[in-house]
């Protein structure tokens, strides 16, 4: 799941990246709103959190320009102010839910997961396909034969997988949602996480395979 963090205070937003990505979400930063409403224009969010106060387009602004497009991205608002107001306004202005500063990054966590759960087809934290079965709140891949623990961007790009049955997803697209636009990563760090993922199905015994098409991508699909 990839998250748009908008966050002028660069100290709390690299702790809230760290942790967000220990968590198993991508993440992309950036510091002011009007990069914010640059990086949503690209359409690669599955929810944004939003700082309120921040330079160059504030996070309400954010957030009303947003909706003014019928983009129902889910967004959280981040807010060092606790009036009951500017909770009201932020919620009638089209966020899903607010945070005021400071709080708990778990609960931090906890809100996010729901907010986009609440907007998911599947609505659901277990992801199905063949025998295999991936838990997205524990990251454990499993079948009825064994299970295993996915590290983060194993499971990112799992999940994406999963979320895209028998869909083709490019190498660029994977670098993108889990690396972020920034990265200074090569494409061949896909290839590499696509043979341990490979590795991790034979482990559990799942009746799936990535099957990599060239010059394509790669899809995931039940063993017929």
């Amino acid at each position: 799941m990839r998250i748009l963090l908008a966050e002028d205070e660069k100290e709390l937003s690299n702790a809230l990246v760290t942790f967000l990505q220990r968590s198993g979400f991508s993440v992309d930063a950036v510091y002011n709103g009007g990069d914010a409403l640059d990086y949503l224009e690209a359409d690669n969010y599955d929810g944004v959190i939003l700082d309120i106060m921040m330079p160059k387009v504030d996070g309400l602004t954010v957030l009303k320009r947003l909706r003014e497009k019928r983009n129902r991205i889910p967004v959280l608002m981040l807010t060092a102010k606790s009036e009951v107001d500017d909770r009201v306004l932020g919620l009638d202005s089209g966020a899903n839910d607010y945070l005021t500063k400071p709080f708990a990054m778990k609960e931090l966590i906890a809100r996010l997961r729901a907010m986009t759960r609440n907007t998911e087809c599947s609505g659901d934290n277990l992801l199905t396909i063949g025998n295999m079965t991936l838990d997205r709140s524990t990251f454990i891949l499993s079948t009825q034969k064994a299970q295993i623990r996915l590290m983060g961007k194993e499971f990112q790009m799992m999940e994406l997988l999963l979320l895209n049955p028998n869909q083709l997803i490019s190498a660029e697209r994977f670098l993108e949602r889990i690396w972020g636009y920034d990265t200074q990563a090569e494409i061949s760090v896909v290839w590499v996480y696509i043979s341990y993922l490979r590795r991790r199905l034979t482990t559990v015994g799942a009746n799936v395979q990535i099957k990599s098409v060239r010059n394509s991508g790669y899809t995931l699909e039940v063993i017929s």
